[in-house]
């Protein structure tokens, strides 16, 4: 599927209040604009075909439509994929690292890789294929927020194992705008960047940009007024309306949401340009909402956990995975024509999983961490706080009573090898405050770790 030039792809239409013409682009109109029902025949082609094809090459999803008592030849419709059985980030960690792959290891191409709940990560692998799949998707968004030839866009998620700066990377070069690599930290150099270069547009995260701002105004740099900094693509952590206002009130920046997971393939789907919620590329992944205790469909509109089918991979297909992230399709129609679905902005989680930085972190990773210290007693605390506009996160242990120490250097020398092992498994700096013996709480019932006060 490949996006035509973009200044072919865009629509005049008439705003009858205010008797002007506004421009609408689109990367893949054929795709983006196509009626509903056929996307739904074109669904449930692409269904059928992934089905048989997980069910006959694939051991895992062959056994377990054989454990479920589904065959391929019962899906007969698009509805039919709830006879599907679910999956769980569980079975990431179970078939680790390529048991879930269904093509040979020499058309693999990239591999990305996050944390996981323990210290084993989730590891996604991609074809070719894969990687224009997932560029087409970001060349449609980019281009649905007016991100295109002419613009700088600097890309201030992190590269690597990650998938944030890559994903971003390429779709911004896709649509011809020219990317700066800066990955995060370095902030003064990046505001320097900003304006030596003339950036219009950077994707990060809302705190980072936030705190981006701040350096700024630190530095003598009004972003609104000495820069061409004029949109921001944000997501990998959790931002409300008030955050958006905030950042576009004072700032001076358009502020659009993005979502994606790494199991997916990484940040894919944008708010367009009327910020009426994220529309999904139908053809690329398809979306239930469902009730997060019984697994059944939710009532049109309501709020429910998401669960993705992505429709077109081919290293690792996804079947009815369960994201764990609560939103709602939207049932209106969108202004900017475009008739792909659309998600609510996400409202929570359905499982304990936090988002610090960008980084997904579970608490019972935090423990596995901990219990492999032989210093480290069977209490703790996790902190999680934001600290001007950037997150924080502290863990507090309890020492064994024979590795507590009142010699300052030894305990010294205990926190920072804490510190270094929650880095290496979290992938994310945690600030770490030893306790004595006893210190913490202690609760009756299910214990409660975890201390948000963002």
């Amino acid at each position: 599927m490949k996006g035509l030039a973009v200044s072919d792809l865009f629509i005049l239409t008439e705003d009858t209040d205010a008797h002007q013409q506004r421009v609408i682009m689109y990367w893949n109109p054929r795709i983006e604009c196509m009626p509903t029902e056929e996307l739904k025949k074109l669904q449930y082609r692409e269904l059928k075909e992934l089905v048989y094809k997980l069910y006959s090459f694939n051991k895992f999803y062959h056994d377990r439509m054989v454990a479920n008592g589904v065959h391929p030849d019962d899906i007969c419709c698009l509805e039919d994929i709830r006879k599907l059985p679910f999956m769980y980030k569980q079975d990431l960690r179970d078939n680790y690292p390529d048991k879930l792959f269904t093509v040979p290891k020499n058309e693999v191409v990239r591999y990305h890789v996050s944390s996981g709940t323990t210290g084993k990560p989730t590891l996604v692998g991609y074809t070719q294929n894969d990687l224009k799949y997932w560029t087409e998707a970001l060349a449609r968004s980019l281009t649905s927020i007016g991100i295109g030839p002419g613009d700088v866009l600097q890309v201030s998620y992190g590269y690597g194992l990650f998938t944030g700066g890559l994903g971003l990377h390429y779709g911004g070069e896709a649509v011809g705008a020219t990317v700066l690599p800066s990955s995060t930290g370095n902030t003064q150099r990046q505001v320097e960047l900003i304006q030596d270069l003339g950036v219009t547009a950077i994707a990060c995260t809302p705190s980072f940009l936030i705190h981006l701002g701040e350096v700024a105004q630190a530095m003598g740099v009004d972003l609104k007024r000495d820069t061409k900094l004029k949109k921001a693509v944000l997501g990998a952590e959790p931002w409300s309306e008030s955050m958006r206002a905030h950042i576009q009130n004072n700032l001076g920046i358009d502020a659009y949401d993005i979502y994606g997971t790494s199991e997916q393939a990484g940040p894919m789907f944008t708010e367009c340009e009327e910020k009426n919620g994220i529309h999904i590329a139908g053809d690329i992944m398809y979306v239930e909402i469902v009730d997060p205790d019984t697994g059944e469909p939710v009532e049109k509109g309501d709020k429910g956990e998401m669960v993705v089918t992505m429709l077109q991979k081919e290293a690792m297909p996804m079947i009815r995975y369960r994201v764990r992230d609560i939103t709602y399709l939207m049932e209106d129609e969108c202004a900017c024509g475009r008739t792909s679905p659309r998600i609510g902005r996400i409202s929570g989680r359905s499982d304990d999983m936090l988002i610090v930085r960008g980084i997904n972190v579970f608490p019972s990773q935090v423990e596995y961490t901990l219990m492999r210290i032989p210093e480290v007693g069977q209490q703790y605390m996790i902190y999680v706080s934001r600290e001007g506009s950037l997150d924080e996160m502290t863990v507090q242990v309890e020492i064994k009573e024979e590795a507590f120490s009142d010699k300052v250097e030894e305990m010294q020398k205990l926190k920072a090898k804490i510190e270094a092992e929650l880095k290496k498994y979290l992938n994310i700096y945690a600030k770490v405050e030893l306790k004595a013996p006893g210190e913490l709480p202690r609760f009756e019932g299910k214990a409660k770790r975890v201390i948000d006060t963002r």
